[in-house]
């Protein structure tokens, strides 16, 4: 069995009971970084792992799985599954599959009939959606703009167009490399002119923060932004 896990996006208490149950119990974790997940682990091992009967020398074993190497693991990773394995998949931070590597995993293993399950938890898209004070019963997430700046701004521009009926206009939903973040907010301003946004970054981090104002507030505000982002408007 494949087991899709949602860890913290960054308050490690957001972690579910079902997950660490998960996590402790599979053969193998997959993950994009296993030092980092590695270190969360032993963070679950340290408040959790007397609960649930580990010995005090047990290690997780971990499989390495991101982006760059997907489609080389897969024989692998079908592999174990097909012996009977389970194993857990990660991503750094949230959901796997939203804007992460698991795809090709997920479709591979429903091609053969290996089951897989969904352990909910934290996403930042859904955690900045409900704090945002923007319409919440329909939302277009999708996940990155393109990185060049023409396909942006074609993308932008087919937003724009694509919603002229309100009652089927979704709130729209980004992430956002802090790097990309003032380019983007450019190009939004170019295309719709001065409308109003949410960002929110640092989601459950100590230095959270939901912002809402103008493209032309947000470009001062945002001058030099730090950490991941969301970015939002209707």
């Amino acid at each position: 069995m494949l087991s899709i896990v949602a860890t913290p996006i960054g308050n490690q208490d957001d972690i579910t009971i079902r997950a660490i149950k998960t996590l402790f119990a599979a053969d193998a974790i997959m993950a994009e970084d296993t030092r980092h997940t590695g270190l969360f682990m032993q963070e679950l091992v340290r408040r959790w792992g007397s609960q649930f009967n580990l010995a005090s020398d047990w290690k997780p074993a971990f499989i390495p799985y991101y982006d760059e190497i997907e489609e080389k693991k897969l024989p692998e990773v079908i592999g174990l599954l097909e012996e009977g394995k389970h194993l857990a998949l990660v991503s750094d931070a949230g959901t796997p599959l939203i804007s992460d590597p698991g795809f090709r995993i997920v479709r591979e293993c429903l091609r053969r009939n290996i089951q897989v399950e969904s352990i909910p938890g934290p996403s930042a898209v859904i955690a900045a959606l409900t704090s945002s004070g923007l319409p919440a019963d329909k939302f277009l997430f999708l996940g990155y703009p393109p990185e060049k700046e023409g396909q942006r701004v074609n993308l932008f521009e087919l937003l724009k167009t694509s919603f002229t009926n309100k009652h089927l206009s979704p709130t729209i939903i980004f992430y956002c490399a802090p790097h990309k973040l003032v380019q983007t907010l450019h190009d939004l301003q170019q295309t719709f002119g001065d409308i109003e946004i949410v960002l929110a970054r640092e989601l459950t981090k100590i230095h959270e923060e939901t912002w809402r104002g103008t493209l032309s507030e947000a470009i001062i505000h945002f001058a030099e932004p730090k950490g991941e982002l969301v970015l939002l408007f209707h």
